[in-house]
């Protein structure tokens, strides 16, 4: 088991250092659970509701260790930058000296800037195992997130991530939501900065680089609702 997980820490990693060169989906349809979370941990939630092109998910309490913002005009890039951090840390660079189980996803919280060719601002972050919750090990430049339960709108995509796709997929979302109930919790929790990440959208990866087919990424819009819908 130790071997598979080794195996998948090191293909996530060449995965980002490849830096998404192809940008075709996978032939095989987009399922609701992303099959990479049926061999490694992934953090519990329930779905709420199917929409047409996105679900609602509440996630149950998570905890998340993560990069201080990366400045970057490529969310590959800055992904790339911030997992090589995390990549370290559940190697043992931390203040612990402490081996930490892979988990899935690695998100990216993604803050876009005012102009077309000025940096983002990023934030990678790496689900904390249930194991090491209760006192997850500090590291210099990355910091604990604690998500109390959290409504999400979700949008599944295949194939392999890049910035063109990230945008288009983001945007598909939006588009879905308008109307709904669930875009108005949205829009509310961004008036009011309530939402959990405080980015405008979170891109979240799964596979390895080694699964050319039934490959699962997420675009998650956070959210919290006054009353359970």
């Amino acid at each position: 088991m130790e071997t598979g997980l080794s195996i998948f820490k090191l293909s996530f990693l060449l995965s980002l250092l490849s830096g998404g060169s192809w940008l075709g989906p996978g032939p095989d349809p987009v399922g609701k659970f992303p099959p990479t979370c049926s061999r490694i941990e992934c953090p519990s939630y329930e779905s709420v509701h199917d929409g047409n092109g996105y679900e609602i998910r509440r996630y149950n309490r998570t905890v998340w260790i993560s990069t201080e913002p990366i400045q970057d005009i490529s969310l590959v890039d800055a992904t790339r930058t911030g997992f090589l951090q995390l990549f370290d840390y559940i190697q043992g660079k931390n203040k612990y000296h402490q081996k930490i189980e892979m988990t899935a996803p690695v998100i990216s919280q993604v803050s876009p800037s005012d102009g077309p060719f000025c940096e983002s601002s990023f934030t990678v972050s790496f689900y904390v195992p249930k194991l090491n919750q209760p006192d997850p090990a500090p590291a210099d430049n990355l910091h604990v997130q604690t998500w109390d339960p959290t409504y999400v709108a979700v949008r599944q995509f295949s194939g392999f991530v890049s910035d063109y796709s990230v945008g288009e997929e983001a945007a598909k979302l939006q588009a879905s939501l308008e109307g709904t109930v669930w875009g108005k919790a949205i829009e509310k929790s961004k008036a009011d900065e309530t939402a959990s990440s405080g980015s405008a959208y979170t891109v979240a990866q799964y596979n390895s680089p080694f699964e050319f087919s039934g490959r699962v990424n997420e675009i998650w819009l956070p959210f919290e609702m006054e009353d359970e819908a």
